[in-house]
């Protein structure tokens, strides 16, 4: 836990705050008998606005010793907005979690990553993109963030890992309850490759429906660039892409998104001005990152096409 205790825990189990006020409370203490000696009231008159919520001091440091001795247990540490392990460019945005869950190691923040993701019901074509181009950044070092969803966000994060990349998986969830749950297998890939897995949810957190979109700002955040593989017009990676856009990273379609309905969200983008990608090597090229294995971030067809073709039969997506 360090010099900060349960500090961190404590302020992410307060009701009733937004994400701001508790990047405030963060930065305001040092450790956590600063903050557990105050009561609802202090609490209240620091932030400078009425609650309706109930809630007492005890109780929430009561929760958040609960969510150490099962963070302990299930391998999960976490990170404070005000700790230099903190992701720079996550810190950067106007909203940023206080607090940060993860699995494995954190980014490396020499590295930039590139956001690949897309929709869960993705055209073959799409599905070996992603793939490939996940490989391909690889290749020249560089790893991907996702969100673990089946369909392309999983295909990117596989192709990173064959590529022999330390991927990032930012989930809707906590760490500990992986969802979906076909790739567990994925994510402990994930996390014995060097990768993470990260979420702002303290452990134990079900994903919900409103958390998926939330933790898109995240996806964005922590990349350069952000790529939209295939999308319809509504679609979760369309999120992704307004807030890439909000927090100024590039932003990218892959070509075999632009065709069929599946990807009638990516075609608006790239209408919209949004650049075509074709294989890594393009990305690399926007970047003036040189690749040690030019070919293998130039491919355009390769190792994703019989992957996808087992995981459009999975996902029973009609081949011809």
């Amino acid at each position: 836990m360090g010099e900060r205790g349960l500090l961190d825990l404590i302020i992410i189990r307060i009701p009733g705050l937004s994400l701001r006020e508790r990047a405030a409370l963060c930065q305001k203490f040092d450790c956590e008998e600063e903050l557990t000696v105050l009561s609802k009231e202090d609490i209240v008159k620091i932030l400078n606005r009425p609650t309706k919520r109930v809630w007492n001091m005890d109780a929430v440091r009561a929760q958040a010793e609960k969510d150490e001795k099962i963070a302990r247990l299930r391998g999960i540490r976490w990170v404070s907005l005000v700790q230099a392990d903190y992701p720079p460019l996550l810190r950067e945005i106007f909203d940023p979690p206080a607090v940060l869950f993860y699995r494995g190691s954190l980014p490396n923040p020499e590295k930039p990553l590139a956001a690949v993701v897309g929709t869960r019901r993705p055209t073959p074509g799409a599905l070996a993109q992603a793939y490939d181009i996940g490989r391909g950044l690889a290749h020249a070092g560089l790893p991907v963030v996702s969100g673990l969803a089946l369909g392309i966000d999983a295909m990117a994060h596989r192709g990173n890992l064959d590529g022999g990349e330390a991927t990032i998986a930012v989930l809707g969830s906590a760490v500990d309850e992986v969802y979906p749950a076909a790739n567990r297998m994925l994510a402990r890939r994930i996390v014995e490759g060097g990768g993470a897995l990260l979420s702002e949810y303290p452990p134990g957190t079900q994903p919900r429906s409103w958390t998926f979109p939330a933790r898109n700002r995240i996806i964005s955040a922590l990349a350069r660039g952000v790529l939209i593989v295939e999308a319809p017009e509504k679609s979760g990676a369309l999120i992704t892409a307004g807030f890439a856009l909000e927090q100024g990273r590039d932003l990218w379609v892959a070509s075999a998104g632009t065709g069929a309905a599946a990807g009638a969200g990516t075609a608006k983008l790239a209408g919209d001005g949004a650049r075509i990608i074709y294989t890594a090597a393009d990305i690399l090229a926007e970047w003036h990152w040189e690749c040690p294995h030019e070919e293998e971030c130039s491919i355009a067809e390769g190792g994703g096409r019989a992957l996808a073709s087992s995981l459009a039969r999975f996902l029973t997506i009609d081949l011809d």
